[in-house]
């Protein structure tokens, strides 16, 4: 007898529904299993191992197509081998369980329990803001990157670990000169200041401004690959710069500055609204 002459439909039931309470835990369990998959696609998204994820995720495919059409010999090899897949994954995605369990376990609270969002928000954003206005003037380099959906933790790694709130006073000591941690970049996550001296990658467009140093070249490259947002104070002509998806916005004043990061950073306060991206070339 044939695999679909054995198929009956009830088989593929697991929850039955014979009062309020179990269609309640049906939804229930539909959303943490929702939820435990969105957080392990975060994780690995963008990343070297979404690679490697989608390569497991192949596998898996084959083995139950192979099952279903009585494949017997390739189905055996790969029935068998998921027992030691297993192990390899957890060897191969190590450094992401870690820091996803180190993020769950340090955001936990705050996504259910944080009332002062909005306020933080705009707070971080009037520190950066004074920030950037008080090094521009004073000609001090500085390169400020925000994660926003794209994991940057790659990044992060290539940095020294801050983990301090945001203000416009540690910004300013982090980007001053001849401090320790003032080359490379700092990054933002969670309204936080994760790292500094963080490398990012140059941008490979031939057609760059030829006047764009090393800052600008680097928040170009940076915003290319990800969705992260990049400002920039140039240490030459005091400029501040914002960008954005490889565009680039310069010679921004207080005003347009504080308007730009309310706009991109808009998610930290409303994490339901969509995402406004710029869009515009290059300004002088």
């Amino acid at each position: 007898m044939s695999f679909f002459e054995d198929f009956e439909l009830n088989n593929l039931i697991y929850v039955r529904f014979d009062n309020a309470v179990d269609v309640i835990k049906a939804i229930i369990e539909i959303l943490c299993i929702t939820y435990f998959i969105y957080i392990v696609l975060n994780l690995v998204r963008e990343t070297r191992a979404w690679q490697l994820l989608r390569g497991v995720l192949l596998i898996v495919f084959i083995t139950v197509l192979s099952n279903i059409v009585e494949l017997r010999t390739l189905a055996f090899l790969l029935n068998n081998a998921f027992s030691v897949l297993a192990i390899g994954m957890v060897i191969v995605f190590q450094p992401e369980l870690r820091r996803g369990l180190e993020q769950i376990g340090r955001n936990a609270l705050k996504v259910f329990f944080n009332t002062d969002t909005v306020t933080s928000a705009q707070n971080m954003i009037d520190s950066i803001v004074r920030a950037c206005v008080e090094m521009s003037g004073a000609y001090t380099g500085a390169l400020i990157v925000f994660e926003r959906q794209t994991s940057l933790s790659e990044i992060i790694d290539t940095g020294i670990n801050v983990n301090a709130d945001v203000s416009a006073e540690l910004l300013i000591n982090i980007f001053a000169k001849n401090t320790p941690l003032h080359d490379g970049a700092a990054v933002i996550r969670n309204m936080r200041i994760e790292a500094a001296t963080c490398y990012l990658p140059l941008t490979e467009d031939i057609d760059v401004d030829k006047d764009l140093g090393t800052r600008h070249r680097a928040a170009i490259g940076m915003t290319e690959f990800t969705d992260a947002i990049v400002l920039v104070v140039s240490e030459e002509s005091g400029y501040i710069s914002y960008v954005m998806n490889g565009v680039i916005n310069r010679g921004l004043d207080e005003k347009t500055l504080r308007e730009l990061l309310e706009e991109g950073l808009d998610e930290f306060a409303a994490p339901a609204k969509k995402l406004s991206f710029l869009k515009g070339k290059v300004k002088a």
